[in-house]
C-alpha cells in the first residue's frame, strides 16, 4: 500500500513462503483485442496508467485509492506532497491534462480520444487517510474531461479504510494493515465487474478452476527486470478446456505483492468468483522489493519514475512488461 508518508527507505514486510509452485502454462484461448484493468492504491495509479497509454486497447479500469494521471510528474517528492495523504500544494489538473495531451501527440499513449467510451469505476473509502479524498477526486475530475459521464461510476460513501474491500474475506474493514484486504460486507470486485462488463453473470460460491505461476522474465524479457520472477494467473476450468476467455488485470498495492503477503491479494479480492462464472482469466503481476537502485523498499509499481522518465508511457518497462505477459499467455 501507499505507506508513503513513513521512510521511503523503511524495510519492507517480512517474507512470506508463495503457496503456489512454477507449472507449464496451460494452452489459452484468450480473447485480447480489448481487456479491462484494476488496482488498488499504487496499483490503482499503475492501472491508470496502463489505460491512458493502451486506451487503443483496454475498454475499463477499476481503480481504488489513487489519484489522477502523472500527478507525481516523475519525482517522488512530488509523489508524497502532493498525491498520497496530502496535497501541498493543490494538484493541477490543467498542467497534468496538457502533458496527456502532448504525450498523446507523440504518440507515446494512445490517442485520448479513444477514452469516451470507456468504463471507469473508481472507489475511495471515507475512513481512507493512506491516499486522501481529493487525491481520488481529481482522478474522477481528470476522468470527466476524457470519458462520457455515464461511464464513470465513483464509489465515495463507504466507512472503508486504505484497502481491497470484500464481503468476508481479509481482515478489520476499518483498520489498514496486511495484507490489506478488509471483510467489509461490500463486493467491491464484483460492483466494479459488473459495471466493467456486459451481461455479466453472478459471481461462482465456490471457483472451479485454479491460479497458475509463470516467468515473468520469459514472458516480457528485460522489461521484466525490476517485476519479481514469478507472476499468478486464476484460469477457471472452462478457460484451461479450451473456451474462449477474456482478461482482466489486477495490479496490487505496495507491501502487497505475493512475497510480502503471500497468494492473500491473488486469492482473497473476489474477483476469482466473478471470473470463474464469466469466462475471465485474472491476471496478477507481481514487483518486488529493492534496497538498492533503483529503490523500491516496499515493492510498489512505478507511478513516479523509479524505472525511469517515461514510466507512465508504452514505453515505460513496467507498462510493456505487463502488456507481453498478457499477449504471452495468450500466445503460449
Amino acid at each position: 500500500m501507499n505507506k508513503f508518508t513513513a521512510p521511503l527507505i523503511s524495510t519492507a514486510l517480512a517474507l512470506a513462503p508463495v503457496a503456489v509452485a512454477m507449472a507449464k502454462i496451460p494452452p489459452l484461448k484468450l480473447d485480447v483485442e480489448d481487456i479491462t484493468v484494476s488496482g488498488l492504491s499504487a496499483g490503482g495509479y499503475m492501472a491508470n496508467q496502463m489505460h491512458i497509454a493502451y486506451s487503443d486497447w483496454i475498454s475499463g479500469v477499476g481503480i481504488i485509492a489513487a489519484g489522477p494521471y502523472y500527478c507525481a510528474k516523475g519525482d517522488i517528492t512530488t509523489a508524497l506532497s502532493q498525491c498520497v495523504d496530502k496535497e501541498e500544494p493543490a494538484i493541477n489538473l490543467d498542467e497534468l491534462s496538457a502533458v496527456a495531451e502532448q504525450q498523446a501527440q507523440q504518440n507515446t499513449i494512445a490517442p485520448l480520444a479513444n477514452l469516451k467510451n470507456d468504463k471507469v469505476w473508481l472507489f475511495h473509502g471515507t475512513r481512507d487517510t493512506r491516499v486522501s479524498a481529493s487525491a481520488t477526486n481529481k482522478l474522477a475530475q481528470q476522468y470527466a474531461r476524457w470519458v462520457s459521464a455515464e461511464n464513470i461510476k465513483y464509489v465515495n460513501d463507504k466507512p472503508i479504510a486504505h484497502l481491497f474491500p470484500t464481503l468476508n474475506h481479509g481482515g478489520q474493514c476499518m483498520v489498514s494493515e496486511a495484507p490489506f484486504i478488509g471483510r467489509c460486507d461490500y463486493d467491491a470486485a464484483g460492483d466494479m465487474l459488473s459495471f466493467l462488463l456486459d451481461d455479466i453473470k453472478p459471481a461462482s460460491t465456490k471457483t472451479s478452476g485454479r491460479v497458475i505461476s509463470y516467468s515473468q522474465k520469459s514472458l516480457a524479457g528485460s522489461d521484466a527486470k525490476t517485476l519479481a520472477d514469478t507472476g499468478y494467473a486464476y484460469v477457471p476450468k472452462q478457460c484451461e478446456e479450451g473456451e474462449t476467455c477474456h482478461v482482466h488485470v489486477s495490479f496490487h498495492g505496495c507491501n502487497q505483492y505475493a512475497e510480502a503477503v503471500d497468494m492473500a491479494y491473488v486469492e482473497q479480492t473476489g474477483l476469482n468468483n466473478w471470473a470463474d462464472s464469466n469466462n475471465l482469466v485474472v491476471v496478477y503481476p507481481q514487483t518486488r522489493k529493492s534496497l538498492f537502485m533503483p529503490l523500491n523498499p516496499q515493492g510498489c509499481w512505478d507511478w513516479w519514475g523509479y524505472t525511469g522518465d517515461d514510466y507512465a508511457t508504452r514505453e515505460g518497462k513496467q507498462l510493456k512488461a505487463v502488456r507481453k505477459i498478457v499477449l504471452g499467455l495468450a500466445s503460449n
